[in-house]
């Protein structure tokens, strides 16, 4: 067994087909479908379930993609000890929020990789729960998340702060009929999106409708447009405040406040360009 067939059965495991992972890999779809056979075949056992709407792991395939996740873990912290310098370098995979992305990151990271070129940037985006399951499964160095997390794996420094505030579209200040339209957010497990929750739960307003959109620009347009309301940090609706084609209203105290840190997996080997960028935003008052 080669770290090698290791790769590509995760790669199966995570994805639940052979199309998709051989995409993710690179590879030639008939040369995953050979790599899974010849390791079922050396292992004598059956590591997927087959069927028309995938393939899921069979008890054999789910403890082996245990020890697949860590001998893969340590094969790159292996590496990574390996290449790290006082001058950073290779390659340092962050996830952020998309508000943060949008309003703070990209100029940061412009700036940051200005100072340190050799790094090789790579930023996704989603929502706090999923950034931080890929922080723990090694899938990213890092992210920009809202906080704090409560994780005994994880490492997290605080970031800064933002206001979360209601947006309608402008000319409307009647409280109670704007929280009687459709609220617009990202999807499940926003963190925006519970704040509301527990916000209209609290004036009393249990029957309400929900809209998931994918984007911020999105987001924002719908509201201008009137479709419905929403609650975003300040700092990612000003220049649509500016241009008025929204209106913003403060929320009680309680609910405003929104802390955005950076974590990263506690075990992990700190990369030169994990170090240098915790060491750049130091320096730059970031964190």
């Amino acid at each position: 067994m080669e770290s090698s067939d290791l790769k590509i059965f995760q790669a199966v495991a995570r994805e639940g087909s052979i199309t998709k992972a051989a995409q993710v890999l690179n590879y030639v779809q008939s040369n995953v479908t050979s790599r899974i056979q010849q390791l079922e075949a050396q292992l004598n056992v059956p590591l997927f379930r087959r069927s028309n709407r995938g393939m899921t792991l069979t008890p054999a395939g789910e403890n082996l993609l245990g020890y697949a996740d860590t001998i893969l873990t340590l094969l790159d912290e292996a590496v990574k000890s390996t290449q790290y310098s006082d001058h950073p370098t290779g390659p340092l995979r962050l996830g952020s929020i998309e508000t943060a992305a949008v309003t703070h990151l990209t100029s940061l990271l412009a700036e940051y990789h200005s100072q340190y070129p050799d790094v090789q940037l790579s930023l996704l985006t989603g929502g706090t729960h999923d950034l931080v399951q890929k922080v723990l499964n090694y899938e990213l160095d890092g992210a920009f998340v809202y906080g704090p997390v409560d994780d005994p794996h994880i490492d997290h420094v605080a970031a800064y702060e933002e206001e979360l505030v209601l947006i309608s579209e402008p000319g409307n200040k009647n409280m109670g009929e704007l929280l009687a339209k459709p609220m617009l957010f990202f999807d499940v497990g926003c963190t925006h999106r519970a704040r509301a929750e527990s916000f209209l739960s609290e004036t009393g307003i249990n029957a309400y409708q929900i809209m998931e959109f994918g984007t911020l620009e999105v987001i924002l347009g719908g509201v201008a447009s009137g479709l419905g309301v929403s609650m975003l940090p300040q700092s990612s609706i000003a220049k649509a405040e500016e241009t008025g084609s929204i209106a913003s209203h403060r929320l009680p105290e309680k609910y405003r406040k929104l802390e955005v840190w950076f974590v990263h997996r506690r075990d992990s080997v700190c990369s030169s360009a994990l170090s240098g960028l915790l060491h750049w935003m130091k320096r730059n008052a970031i964190l």
